[in-house]
């Protein structure tokens, strides 16, 4: 059997496993699921991933210009490609071969793996972007081959040249897994039909952290572990400020004051310590690779500065920052050390949650309201710790989930083996499309 994994999750080399550490969490473990279900599948993919994930993982990286290469050409191949398909669709003719519908004519399945990117959040990360992969996944399913789109966060949509291919396309995967619930009432909102719609929760709620063992030099280094006090972890980044674009660098220290209010009172009024951290990474590739602080780091150590200039926290040294930069399974351990957990990174909360830390979850402060955080939160029965990032609703939920902390770990020692089973069956889902083939 042959699978091919593309989509909008296919990026250069490396970001998939040092950039956003959120999206590592999801693509470890949703590459070994599908060999738990496909012991013997051959598995293809655009993703650009490194030998040494692609070996350990047994996989088979594709060029990425199969897909999307951020060249000026990447729409009219996808189009020429799409017009192949049609045409085959029609006659049973194929006129030419591309390296793409090469891999789609020996793929017996084909995973468009798009994350919350699928709609008008597709649109930053490259031009034509969500209309390149409508056109992929069309043109596979032209072909005739079952497509699925897989742990999907969609929406919103508002750019009228996809959104008629956006529906046609969505009705004609063979299966679609919603992430969370919030995602297919945006669908049903938007005149998508929902009838092959199946929701699962997320592949990374079945991340594994790093072992306890290799981890004891990282707590003491980082000052983590041992405390007297409990200990707030904290996650800000650019979605969460108020100040619009998510990536606007510099930004000015009164950009920060609802948060830094927010630890004010965490440490001066709940007697505890703050540790903030960066939930996402960054590297060199040349001419030694070297991982180092992502795009987050800027904003919470000037967070801390903020903090220190404001002079209201009684004592600083209950305010850290982890400085250096973890590969994922390292950040998703330090994330279980913490008594309490507030983050503006969907996916830290879920290495949180599924450690069975107390989570407060902070809302976007610009652009339109995440389905993805509204539909964790509800995922895993904490709704009512989501906060907009104004610092009463901070405080507020804040307090409600510390002072509740032994309950919500209750809750969630319970629950969290009933989610990471469900995410299991998104899985078996696609066993049982070849099993109807």
């Amino acid at each position: 059997m042959y699978i091919l994994v593309t989509g909008l999750c296919t990026l250069h080399w490396g970001r998939l496993e040092y950039g956003n550490v959120g999206n590592y969490y999801i693509i470890e473990p949703f590459f070994q699921e599908l060999h738990r279900v496909f012991p013997d599948a051959n598995i293809f993919t655009t993703f650009q991933m490194t030998d040494e994930f692609s070996q350990r993982e047994k996989i088979t990286c594709l060029p990425m210009d199969y897909y999307y290469s951020w060249s000026e050409d990447d729409l009219d191949k996808a189009l020429k490609e799409y017009a192949i398909a049609e045409l085959f669709h029609k006659t049973g003719q194929i006129v030419e071969i591309t390296p793409y519908i090469d891999q789609i004519l020996i793929s017996d399945m084909i995973i468009d793996l798009s994350g919350d990117m699928w709609g008008d959040n597709a649109s930053p990360v490259g031009k034509d972007r969500m209309l390149v992969n409508l056109l992929k996944m069309r043109t596979a399913q032209l072909f005739g081959k079952p497509t699925i789109l897989f742990a999907v966060s969609a929406g919103p949509f508002s750019e009228p040249r996809t959104n008629e291919l956006a529906k046609i396309t969505f009705e004609n995967y063979t299966l679609v897994t919603s992430r969370e619930q919030e995602t297919t009432r945006l669908l049903k909102q938007n005149g998508f039909q929902v009838k092959h719609v199946k929701e699962y929760p997320c592949p990374s709620f079945l991340f594994e952290p790093a072992k306890e063992c290799d981890m004891q030099e990282i707590y003491r280094n980082e000052k983590i572990s041992n405390s007297l006090k409990p200990t707030i972890g904290m996650v800000v980044c650019g979605f969460n400020m108020t100040e619009p674009p998510y990536d606007k660098w510099p930004r000015m220290d009164e950009e920060y004051t609802q948060f830094a209010l927010a630890i004010e009172h965490m440490v001066n009024d709940l007697n505890v310590r703050v540790v903030l951290m960066s939930h996402s990474n960054g590297f060199v590739k040349e001419p030694n690779f070297k991982l180092q602080p992502g795009r987050d780091y800027p904003i919470v150590k000037q967070l801390q500065k903020v903090v220190a200039k404001r002079g209201i926290v009684k004592n600083m040294e209950d305010v850290l920052c982890i400085d250096h930069a973890y590969i994922p399974s390292q950040t998703k351990a330090i994330i279980g050390q913490f008594d309490l957990l507030v983050t503006g990174r969907v996916h830290a909360s879920v290495a949180s949650v599924t450690q069975n830390v107390p989570t407060v979850f902070i809302m976007h402060g610009q652009g339109s309201k995440s389905t993805k955080i509204l539909g964790f939160s509800s995922i895993v029965g904490l709704s009512e710790y989501v906060s907009y990032p104004v610092a009463d609703d901070m405080i507020k939920k804040i307090d409600n989930c510390f002072y509740n902390r032994n309950s919500i770990r209750d809750h969630l020692m319970s629950s969290i083996p009933m989610i990471q089973d469900r995410a299991r069956k998104g899985f078996d889902a696609l066993k049982e499309i070849v099993e109807d083939a």
